[in-house]
């Protein structure tokens, strides 16, 4: 493993107009596949998408039609048409897609090694259910628990989206052994709440990065996805306008590489990761970490 590794986050608009889910799939398959391209001509060797980057984020509306757009993790297509990229490329990708599993329904990441093996699943721990971010309509809470990948380039953390929020997702990964977190995200306007929540967003993840000495790294879609009114979906009709600003912290907090609001992008930071675990252990915060007074945590 070289000194220093290479990170890439792409943002792009995933909810484009299709007329027909598949379509809508496999254009954003053939997105994801020139951006990652152009991440790796650059020199990136790990490469995040953002949550759920195959379609329109359908859980702005409730449809029990589209539980039929879950697929046991081996049908995926996007797994395994990015296997395929990762051992082309020699590139570590962290694939977010709706997983089913029997009678239930995931939101997961299939971490995918330089190599195209599959090395495992992380499925999303904290489900939000907010106005258009229904989320608990379609999906389980994850059962894995939280998940730090061995992969060619480093250990790699991962948390979903509304796990960014949660101190206790980072510091698990962190206690786990990961040498940078990977947050797959699709975030963007609050329309009851009038709020813009872009720059909480970062520093909560900020925040993160601090406490435990460790890069992270958000990638964000980007676009306005509207919902017309449809028997389907009991007459709702909404929008949401995802606010990218996908970004790249060093192992303090410091935001070191963000994208816009509104355009597709790819960033990128390097990281020592011997390095900065060097910096880890000099701290002490996990020496003087004290488990046994948390109780209340769980309580």
């Amino acid at each position: 493993m070289s000194d220093k590794i290479k990170v890439a986050c792409v943002q792009f608009a995933c909810g484009e107009v299709a007329d027909s889910d598949a379509q809508q799939v496999q254009r954003n398959i053939e997105t994801a596949d020139r951006l990652t391209r152009e991440a790796a001509k650059s020199g990136a060797k790990i490469i995040l998408l953002s949550e759920l980057f195959e379609r329109k984020y359908f859980c702005q509306e409730r449809r029990y039609d589209y539980y039929e757009l879950a697929l046991p993790l081996e049908e995926n297509p996007a797994i395994e048409y990015f296997k395929k990229l990762c051992a082309e490329l020699h590139v570590v990708m962290p694939i977010c897609v709706f997983e089913k599993d029997g009678n239930v329904f995931y939101n997961s990441v299939v971490m995918i090694d330089a190599d195209g093996k599959d090395l495992g699943v992380y499925r999303k721990t904290h489900i939000p259910d907010d106005h258009y971010y229904q989320e608990k309509f379609y999906f389980t809470p994850g059962n894995t628990g939280f998940k730090v990948f061995d992969t060619s380039y480093g250990r790699v953390g991962v948390g979903i989206c509304w796990d960014q929020w949660f101190p206790e997702t980072a510091r698990c990964l962190a206690v786990g052994g990961a040498d940078i977190i990977l947050y797959p995200t699709a975030i963007g306007s609050e329309p009851i709440l009038d709020v813009d929540s872009s720059g909480h967003w970062m520093r909560t993840m900020q925040g993160h990065s601090a406490a435990n000495i460790i890069p992270v790294a958000a990638a964000n879609r980007i676009g306005r996805e509207d919902v017309e009114p449809s028997e389907e979906n009991g007459g709702q009709k909404s929008s949401l306008t995802f606010y990218g600003n996908s970004f790249l912290t060093n192992e303090t907090g410091e935001v070191i590489s963000r994208a816009s609001r509104d355009k597709e992008e790819i960033i990128y930071a390097e990281y020592d990761f011997t390095e900065i675990g060097k910096m880890r252990s000099s701290w002490g915060l996990f020496r003087d970490r004290r488990p046994e007074c948390y109780n209340a945590l769980t309580n």
